[in-house]
């Protein structure tokens, strides 16, 4: 009789049958802007990180995908909340505000968000966020006084440079480095604001208008999207242009320089690997990317005229 209690027992541990009906499983909510870099960078990096952890889509993780604009993030937020996830991600700004106007308990993961958390009243502090939010913030402001001195030193001569954003009522509200560093460099930034493809002929036409002679565009998720679609603008308006990412200058811009995507999506799926393994949202630290890519496309300079300084092109990746 004891032998067959204990041949019984070993067999229940050797079950792969009984093993995976024990194996929890998790479920995970993206909640993204509809066809930006989001959704691209959970699918191609986030899963095969979590992967590579032990949480597989198909066996012990549930992944609830939730696409759409600004304007409807709100109610997708609603609804994602509603059916309960262990955790969510949030791939910008307005996803990450929505999410948590609906929910105080679940954990979000930012991935991430370009404001910073504790401005923004989403953290107490970076090493100690508090409440329900963590994730990586870009340090957007800082980047994009970065960005206007690279295009600076690669365009000396230029005086009038125009910044191209959208998501104004957010965006605007970091803005204020960037004008002190053009004020300081004595060059005069134009300000152009869109909200949809729709403007973006309206948008370079205006820089005409202003005498614009380069561009910097902040890497907002559409705008980033847009990426090919700026670069034919830039070009056909003769207007050098630095972008956000390593991307950006293989899509067509002059210059891109940014966060690692790959980086700042194995960041964003730490996170959630942490909170699967029981630790609180709120203890862990708010983080910045750690690794900056610096792309020149000499193609596009060379059709637009522009001799690239030595010194710029010793740090950079050049693509021809």
């Amino acid at each position: 009789m004891r032998r067959a209690v204990l041949i019984c027992a070993v067999l229940a541990v050797l079950s792969p049958t009984r093993a995976e009906a024990a194996e929890r499983v998790w479920r995970l909510g993206l909640l993204t802007l509809r066809g930006t870099a989001g959704s691209n960078a959970f699918g191609s990096i986030m899963l095969p990180y979590l992967a590579t952890r032990g949480f597989v889509e198909g066996r012990n993780l549930i992944v609830d995908f939730r696409s759409g604009t600004e304007e409807q993030m709100p109610a997708l937020a609603q609804a994602l909340v509603g059916d309960k996830p262990d955790v969510i991600i949030a791939s910008s700004d307005w996803s990450l505000h929505a999410a948590r106007a609906v929910t105080k308990t679940i954990p979000i993961v930012a991935a991430p968000i370009g404001q910073d958390p504790v401005g923004a009243g989403i953290a107490e502090s970076w090493a100690h966020p508090g409440g329900n939010v963590t994730g990586v913030c870009l340090i957007a402001p800082e980047l994009e006084v970065k960005r206007l001195a690279l295009l600076h030193e690669a365009l000396p001569s230029v005086r009038r440079v125009a910044v191209m954003a959208a998501h104004r009522k957010i965006v605007e509200a970091g803005f204020l480095p960037l004008r002190k560093a053009a004020a300081e460099a004595g060059l005069e930034l134009v300000e152009i604001w869109v909200e949809s493809p729709s403007e973006y002929a309206a948008a370079f036409d205006a820089m005409r208008g202003h005498g614009v002679e380069a561009l910097v565009i902040v890497p907002l998720p559409e705008l980033h999207r847009d990426s090919e679609v700026l670069a034919a603008l830039s070009a056909k308006a003769g207007l050098p242009t630095i972008g956000g990412f390593r991307e950006s200058a293989q899509q067509g811009l002059m210059i891109g320089y940014g966060p690692s995507l790959r980086e700042l999506g194995q960041q964003a799926a730490s996170y959630v690997e942490r909170i699967f393994n029981g630790a609180p949202a709120g203890e862990l630290p708010f983080q910045g990317p750690t690794r900056f890519d610096f792309a020149i496309n000499m193609k596009t300079a060379k059709a637009l005229g522009v001799t690239i300084p030595p010194s710029l092109l010793v740090s950079a990746e050049v693509i021809d």
